[in-house]
């Protein structure tokens, strides 16, 4: 069965009482090229093993099955877990996994160690950056890389580059380098949500760039109010004196008039890194 097919995706939810939630932002795919699109993004290989992100009915899954080691998937909804056991079924390295993703226990080795994996997944709008945050914070043993279908904008928003950056653009690049592989159309979704989306990869860097504590402190601080200067927020932000933001802020080669927006990741972390002002 084509279960990027609208007519066959209808039928199969009506053949188990269901409708599209909602609450659950589920927006099924219904572009036969989409999922084999994500398996080439991901670089999906016979070694691999895939957590992937709401599997709905289990379209992408079944591409991913066709190329990894293991697919580990996992569905909040009761109900679609019940569908994923129909349209599965053949597939002897698909492990469905009925849970919430945020609380959920990353696969381990037989050391109890964790296994090595990478991620892919369709994610609805109000789980796509706690989801990017969960796993690009972990102390160790994260992800290889993050394959990932989200909203257009949202996409837009952690691949910016300045002037247009912002704390969601920081923090996912202060871990990682973020790419859009390509965008999709609306039509490519059923139901058709209001925007379209976009194809993204994260890769995250082998070690944080800095101290995160200290580095979110300065970002937050100077994101405070945005359509301030940074001499502005950082001082009322860090509890500083005008005097000494700006002698910190020419030191780095920024001009204390500039937005936040207006800076790279590269210039956050120089201000990381001499941040303690006396």
């Amino acid at each position: 069965m084509d279960l990027t097919s609208k007519q066959n995706v209808e039928l199969l939810l009506k053949k188990h009482g269901l409708r599209p939630q909602k609450r659950l932002g589920q927006n099924f795919l219904i572009d036969r090229d989409l999922p084999q699109k994500l398996v080439a993004a991901a670089q999906i290989d016979a070694q691999d093993t895939v957590l992937e992100i709401g599997p709905g009915i289990g379209a992408i899954t079944q591409a991913l099955a066709q190329k990894a080691k293991s697919v580990i998937a996992i569905e909040k909804d009761r109900n679609m877990v019940e569908i994923l056991k129909e349209t599965l079924k053949e597939f002897s390295n698909v492990e469905i996994v009925q849970a919430d993703v945020l609380r959920f226990d990353l696969p381990q080795n037989k050391e109890g160690g964790r296994t090595s994996f990478k991620i892919v997944g369709n994610l609805p709008f109000y789980l796509t950056a706690p989801v990017i945050r969960k796993f690009l914070e972990l102390s160790e043993a994260g992800p290889q890389s993050m394959t990932l279908v989200v909203q257009k904008e949202v996409a837009q928003r952690i691949c910016a580059k300045p002037p247009k950056m912002s704390i969601l653009a920081n923090a996912v690049q202060f871990y990682a380098e973020a790419e859009i592989v390509s965008y999709l159309s609306k039509k490519s979704f059923y139901p058709e949500p209001k925007v379209d989306a976009a194809l993204i990869k994260i890769i995250p860097r082998p070690a944080p760039m800095g101290d995160s504590k200290m580095f979110f402190e300065v970002v937050k601080a100077g994101f405070s109010h945005p359509r301030k200067q940074l001499l502005n927020n950082l001082s009322q932000g860090l509890k500083k004196s005008r005097e000494e933001v700006t002698a910190w802020l020419q030191k780095n080669n920024i001009s204390p008039q500039q937005r936040a927006e207006t800076l790279s990741i590269e210039d956050w972390i120089k201000l990381m890194k001499s941040y303690r002002i006396q």
